[in-house]
């Protein structure tokens, strides 16, 4: 009796792909508010974005984001209609920005700041990092997981939350701590102050991350609208991981202030081997645990190929 094999039903995705180049017909009449000069100056170390990516990827997320914003802000009009309540401001839409360790977070998030803030209705739009909720060094040694730092443990996570619910709820002059990444720790005593905006960017390694099982209090990505995710494989994320610890070996690593001066004198061996040792042991085991399978929780998911730039787009569908 020959037996019959059905064909498996395909999984249905959801997330809608793009490749670049299909993405970047999506940017309609948006138009371009930023220079070549202007995209230099946002650029992160050792990631190489041109004003063309900007164009073709970051000018059609902004059109996107556009819609989206202008339709919370509709919905939050009419459920304050809805409840006979004056309207009063604008509800803060909140936008997250997660990958791992030297994927291009910073830049990304910086390059969206810069085209939100230059919408023709010149929205407010602030950005902050996560890094300015870690744990001051004091406290991750006494801890003794300091080489655990970036893993969720090594943040305050209760003050990220109260930071955000003020925020979401409106309050004024909401401030968050800012960390030095020359030194390596959390500033004292110094803040950034953000003021009812009409955006909020937090980028973050591990913004995504959902909440313990059984523990009933809210987490981050709770209070995000819309939220990134930059992919690129494991190894292309060492070799550009290597490539940044060597550019900064020549450069804020010799400042006689950075946490890092001990690796500034090192020769290159010894720096390409310090640098996959730290890379190995601990933003690849951050990244594997903890960053990497938050992934399919973003509202989109922009891929990177070996030259850095952006290759594919997918858009979670509503």
């Amino acid at each position: 009796m020959n037996k019959r094999f059905k064909t498996p039903t395909p999984v249905a995705s959801p997330y809608r792909v793009f490749s670049s180049e299909e993405w970047a017909t999506l940017r309609a009449d948006t138009p371009l508010t930023l220079t070549a000069e202007d995209v230099a100056r946002l650029r992160a170390t050792n990631d190489p974005i041109l004003l063309d990516e900007v164009i073709a990827i970051y000018l059609p997320l902004s059109r996107l984001l556009s819609l989206y914003v202008a339709a919370a802000q509709g919905l939050f009009k009419a459920t304050q209609r809805f409840l006979g309540a004056e309207v009063e401001g604008k509800m803060p839409y909140l936008i997250g920005v997660a990958g791992s360790v030297a994927v291009g977070k910073s830049t990304t998030a910086r390059v969206m700041k810069a085209l939100l803030s230059r919408w023709p209705n010149t929205p407010k739009v602030d950005l902050v990092t996560t890094d300015g909720f870690l744990h001051p060094n004091r406290v991750l040694e006494a801890k003794g997981i300091m080489n655990r730092k970036g893993f969720p443990e090594s943040f305050d996570a209760p003050a990220l939350l109260r930071f955000l619910s003020d925020v979401k709820a409106g309050m004024r002059n909401v401030k968050a701590p800012v960390y030095s990444h020359l030194v390596y720790d959390i500033v004292p005593d110094e803040y950034v102050t953000v003021d009812r905006p009409d955006i909020l960017i937090v980028e973050g390694l591990n913004v995504l991350l959902p909440n313990r099982v059984g523990r009933d209090i809210p987490f981050v990505s709770d209070f995000f609208d819309f939220s990134i995710y930059l992919d690129a494989d494991q190894a292309l994320l060492e070799r550009w991981y290597v490539d940044r610890f060597m550019r900064l070996r020549e450069t804020a690593f010799r400042d006689p202030r950075s946490y890092f001066r001990k690796y500034a004198d090192l020769t290159d061996e010894q720096a390409v081997e310090i640098a996959l040792n730290i890379w190995r042991t601990i933003n690849l085991r951050n990244l594997i645990d903890h960053i990497r399978p938050t992934r399919p929780r973003a509202s989109l998911i922009l891929t990177k190929g070996s030259s850095h730039r952006i290759e594919q787009a997918a858009l979670r569908k509503l």
